[in-house]
């Protein structure tokens, strides 16, 4: 049965050996098909795992909202009893990229799709940001017109408040600011949020504060790969802990 490996990638600058497994890196260069965000940047990835890879000899599908679905659908029909690999532009495909679409013809025709352990931006965030991890939400990429963006954070903090949920969401690097401030200007004082920004890199910035403390610093977030985080407090779960 032909298999459909979820390879991830680094999310920067990283030594590979420490945040990609070996067995990740021996499947990478045994695969020969590959459908992708990006053609460039995968084929220096490939290459940066091993120089001796012949990048030639290798057949590539750009996938991203500009793809025609049915030029994806033939591609894969074409290919689907060779192994192939899934590459996102950084972490693991699946998630807020193209790559459930793959995966979902993958169960389709009955191939043995095959998660890959890697760097997760999304998880590393959560685990890291001090909140709620048994009840938590990923929200993708919030509305990128303020008012609609405003709507949709008030909103997700009042779900958090009344689920004790944590809510999770990402932002394209250049709006990361627009995010923070808007949400600094909407939240409730008490609401924690997490800032998670260019995870496993030698930059790497994980902080939680209160939107109180974080009007009380400047920070910079502009063209950073950022994790947001927000957790509300209850007034029930509060009043249970003072009692």
């Amino acid at each position: 049965m032909a298999k459909l490996f979820l390879i991830p990638i680094p999310m920067g600058e990283s030594d590979l050996q420490s945040v990609i497994p070996d067995n990740v890196l021996q499947t990478i260069k045994s695969v020969k098909i590959f459908i992708v965000e990006n053609i460039r940047t995968t084929r220096r990835y490939l290459k940066s795992i091993d120089k001796s890879i012949n990048i030639d000899e290798l057949s590539f599908f750009e996938i991203n909202k500009r793809t025609n679905s049915q030029e994806l659908h033939n591609f894969f029909v074409s290919n689907k009893k060779s192994d192939i690999g899934v590459v996102s532009e950084a972490g693991c495909p699946g998630i807020a990229d193209p790559g459930a679409d793959v995966v979902k013809l993958a169960h389709k025709y009955n191939m043995q799709v095959v998660p890959m352990v890697g760097p997760s931006s999304i998880l590393m965030a959560l685990i890291a940001s001090g909140m709620n991890g048994q009840n938590f939400a990923f929200n993708g990429y919030l509305p990128v017109k303020p008012a609609e963006r405003i709507k949709k954070i008030k909103q997700l903090e009042q779900r958090s408040q009344n689920e004790n949920q944590t809510q999770i969401f990402i932002e394209t690097p250049y709006r990361n600011m627009a995010m923070f401030n808007d949400l600094l200007k909407n939240c409730m004082p008490q609401t924690r949020i997490c800032i998670a920004s260019d995870i496993s890199t030698g930059s790497e910035y994980i902080k939680t504060k209160t939107v109180a403390e974080w009007k009380k610093q400047t920070i910079d977030l502009s063209k950073r790969p950022t994790v947001f985080l927000i957790h509300a407090e209850s007034f029930v779960r509060k009043n249970k802990r003072n009692n």
